[in-house]
This record gives structure tokens, sequence and C-alpha cells, in this order.
């Protein structure tokens, strides 16, 4: 996919942040979107479905951890990824926009090079998401578990699951070898690639909310080294 063909949505309160940021990106030939606040960033996503979306956290009224949440109610944006772009770096805040189903998290300032490199290394996950999600069997079944990796969908017996695009992905590569145990480190490679600087508890993150929504019986600790999916 061409530069020109990829769609951001820039989410921020701050009107010079707005137009610094507007101005990289378009520079760079991305197709740019902006919102003021979560409500029409909500809109915004829903009638353009952009490929990331940037977004602050702290923004008066409907702050970016909420709209994160609601972004992801949507089943039109299973494939959006969103990046919080945020002045606060505390632990608990970047555990907290993992939670609501954050995909990474940048902390401001930070240079136009480096957020548009940290951009290119998000969006190569679009692609290599599609290629992947084509290859292979496009399902895979579990006890009462299914997953659609063609269009993004986990069902559990008869009920539809809304997972983050993060969590899907560390879902299915768990599943693509049942009863493989899979490192942390290679975890972080294949589902957040190495140039992504998140914390240590992401992944733990991201296993517990997968057990709460799919069940404790398919993911399986292995203490020391990593998680398997169950043969």
């Amino acid at each position: 996919m061409k530069t020109e063909n990829y769609k951001i949505l820039i989410v921020d309160d701050e009107k010079d942040i707005l137009e610094f940021l507007s101005y990289n990106l378009n520079k760079e030939g991305f197709l740019v979107f902006i919102a003021k606040d979560g409500i029409t960033a909500i809109e915004q996503a829903k009638k353009n479905l952009p490929h990331l979306i940037l977004l602050d956290i702290m923004m008066p009224g409907m702050d970016g951890i909420e709209v994160c949440e609601k972004l992801r109610e949507l089943p039109g944006l299973n494939n959006t990824l969103i990046a919080f772009l945020t002045a606060r770096g505390e632990d608990y805040s970047q555990i907290a926009g993992f939670e609501a189903g954050g995909d990474d998290y940048i902390t401001k300032p930070i240079k136009p090079k480096v957020l548009v490199s940290r951009i290119y290394a998000l969006l190569k996950r679009v692609n290599r998401s599609n290629i992947e999600s084509q290859s292979d069997s496009d399902k895979i079944s579990k006890g009462d578990l299914v997953i659609d990796k063609e269009r993004y969908l986990v069902f559990k017996g008869k009920k539809e699951l809304i997972l983050p695009k993060k969590e899907f992905e560390l879902l299915l590569l768990l599943s693509s070898r049942p009863g493989k145990v899979f490192t942390r480190d290679e975890i972080f490679q294949t589902v957040w690639e190495e140039n992504v600087i998140v914390g240590d508890r992401t992944i733990d993150v991201h296993i517990r909310k997968l057990r709460e929504k799919i069940g404790d019986k398919y993911i399986k600790t292995v203490k020391g080294v990593g998680y398997k999916f169950a043969e």
C-alpha cells in the first residue's frame, strides 16, 4: 500500500499540536484527519476508518482511555491501530492504555522524524497481518473457541468476542502452534516488534484480558519462560 493510501486520525485538544502533527504527516504523504475531542474522534473514526489513530490521553470531557475503549467496541475498527501520544510516561498510564486496547504508547515531546519512524513500524503490522490472515487455514478451532484469521473475529460458542488488535495477534500467535511455549522475547518480537518500547507488564496485561474473555483453559503459563496454547 502506498503511503498516501494510509489514513491517520490525530486526536488532541491542543490546536498547536494538531497543526504540527498534521503538517509533518501530510508532508510524508499520509491522508490525515483531525479531532479536538473524544466524541468527534469517534465520529471521524466511524466515517473514515483510519489505519492508525494517534490519541492524546489528557483531554477534557472524554479522556483518551475512554475514547479507546469505545473505539474498540466498534467492529469496523477491528484492524485500526491506536497509539497513545501523551506527555504522561508513568507505568500505570501505559498499563491503562494497553488495557483499553492501545497498540503503542508514544511519549511527547517527540521529534517528527522519530514519530514518522514509529508510525511506519506500526503500519507494517497492517500489511503483515493481512498477509498472515490469507495464509494456511482461515480458521483455528479449539473446543468452543473459533479464531477467524481472515476476518479478525473470535467466537466462543455462538458469542462473537470483540478483541483489540494486539490481543487478537497475541491469541493468533499462541494458537498457531498449540503446545509450543512462546518465550516473552518471541512474543515481543512477533506481536510488538523490537523497535516498539513497551513496559515489562504489557504481555501479562494482554494475557489477563484474553483469559477474561476466552476463559482460563486455553492459555497456559510456563513460569519463568512464557506462555503456550492448550494442545
